[in-house]
């Protein structure tokens, strides 16, 4: 059944991994659900030769407005929403696969009034954080105090800069950062967009109190391993609500995306096709 009886049309920015597998839904699931892949745009253009129609391949991101999306997807870099996030909200609703981009405030900034301004939407896709509307209400709720986001995986699986590429990994499992997920996502801008998601999810804590850990483990060769530990304020006996949920996600070597998000993005990408525009930043 189609989501809509207008196709939607969606265009897609950056072409790896993500990029590909949406690309492959969008042209073979897309037009039964009533969406429309109108274009494609990565930085490096020759990456969609002999896969990507060369009617679908946008040149210059600055153009997509002629290609009239409704919905641009993002699955590049954090870069492309702090360079071009504002503009592609002037033309489309925006969903967000790189939220570490959000960690600097002049960029939330920007995206939230360009969001009011336009009348589009920002979303922001859930990736591997499990649990993510129950974090939200227990916000909403005044019910959580604290949330930490742990996140282990091959060193190969990293992708850092800045200090934390000079951290040496010594040992079978070394901590390669610990504090706040703020602090965190300049210099891991691909490996920590589940803690940047989490702090969406809990706007009380937010980037400076959600802490987020980084963990460089050996043992981990095919698979990423995120932990989300919680707990809400003392109780009467003076006994907390508390949770902890362990999640192993199957990941080629050396891959940043584990198999898992792949398909937890396709239906972030359904469910905000399912939902009208309306201005701010709603997790997805």
């Amino acid at each position: 059944m189609a989501l809509d009886r207008v196709p939607r049309r969606v265009g897609v920015v950056g072409y790896g991994r993500l990029g590909q597998s949406l690309v492959s839904h969008l042209l073979t699931q897309g037009p039964e659900l009533g969406l429309e892949l109108v274009f494609v745009w990565n930085r490096d253009p020759g990456r969609m030769a002999g896969s990507v129609p060369p009617s679908l391949q946008l040149q210059n991101l600055t153009a997509l407005g002629e290609r009239h999306p409704d919905l641009v997807v993002e699955v590049a870099h954090p870069k492309i929403i702090q360079e071009s996030g504002a503009q592609i909200l002037r033309y489309a609703s925006l969903l967000v696969g790189s939220p570490s981009a959000l960690a600097d405030q002049a960029t939330e900034q920007q995206l939230l009034e360009a969001s009011h301004r336009w009348n589009h939407t920002v979303f922001v896709a859930r990736g591997a954080l499990w649990g993510t509307e129950d974090i939200t209400r227990l916000d909403a709720a005044g019910g959580l105090q604290s949330l930490r986001v742990t996140m282990a995986t091959h060193p190969d699986g990293f992708r850092l800069e800045g200090p934390l590429a000079a951290v040496p990994s010594t040992g079978r499992r070394t901590v390669l950062y610990e504090g706040p997920v703020r602090g965190l996502c300049p210099f891991a801008p691909r490996n920590s967009n589940t803690m940047a998601a989490a702090a969406l999810a809990a706007p009380s804590l937010g980037f400076d109190r959600v802490v987020g850990v980084l963990v460089a483990d050996l043992s981990l060769t095919d698979m990423h391993v995120v932990d989300v530990e919680l707990s809400g304020p003392p109780g009467p006996t003076g006994r907390r609500f508390a949770v902890h949920t362990h999640r192993e996600n199957p990941a080629e070597p050396g891959a940043v995306t584990g198999s898992a998000t792949v398909t937890t993005f396709w239906r972030s990408l359904l469910g905000c096709c399912q939902l009208p525009s309306r201005p701010g930043i709603h997790l997805c």
